[in-house]
């Protein structure tokens, strides 16, 4: 984490460096560097040089770019979003962050999307990581999880809680339940706001 700069990834530069979510817009945040850390922590063990990456939710590009950051070399981490203009902006932030060679060679790829049924075509995912709750766990995702392979998403509507769900090396799932969180929502598009 401390190879990625947050203040490239906030809207305002002041708090950049505060432990806490920030509005990114669109009805979104930016978690707080404690959950950033916490995420990452869990996924380490599948995140070694050369693996693949899936981040949904991926806001303003931030966890994007310290995920980038452990796979590589050779690593791939494809961050979608179903906000487009939070996709143009989180590529600009991690150009400002100098990531724009990882983004011209493919090892960063940014997609406008819905986050819930993945991006089957560039998986399957060593990590995946959902930067919103949802209601439950998506199907698409659980399929595109690598055997084996790890995912840290919230998961619930009013009561949430972080779920680590690990696949072993013949397909079975184990789903513990980490922590209680508060996050904002795996949602459409048309359900998010433009306001800050």
């Amino acid at each position: 984490m401390s190879a990625v700069d947050r203040a490239n990834y906030v809207v305002d530069k002041s708090d950049a460096y505060h432990d806490s979510p920030q509005p990114i817009g669109h009805g979104a945040t930016i978690s707080a560097p404690h959950m950033h850390a916490y995420a990452s922590e869990h996924l380490l063990p599948y995140l070694n040089p050369g693996a693949r990456v899936l981040d949904v939710g991926s806001g303003s590009g931030y966890l994007a770019a310290v995920l980038h950051h452990l796979v590589s070399p050779g690593g791939k981490v494809v961050a979608i979003d179903h906000i487009p203009a939070l996709v143009d902006w989180s590529v600009q932030n991690l150009k400002n962050d100098g990531l724009g060679a990882a983004i011209d060679k493919g090892e960063l790829v940014l997609v406008a999307g819905d986050g819930r049924q993945g991006y089957a075509s560039a998986g399957p995912y060593d990590a995946i990581h959902v930067g919103a709750a949802a209601a439950s766990v998506p199907q698409s995702l659980i399929d595109q999880l690598a055997s084996p392979g790890r995912m840290f998403i919230p998961v619930g509507t009013f009561m949430q809680f972080i779920e680590q769900i690990d696949k072993d090396k013949n397909g079975k799932l184990t789903r513990t339940k980490v922590m209680g969180v508060r996050y904002v929502p795996l949602t459409d598009k048309e359900k998010q706001t433009d306001e800050l």
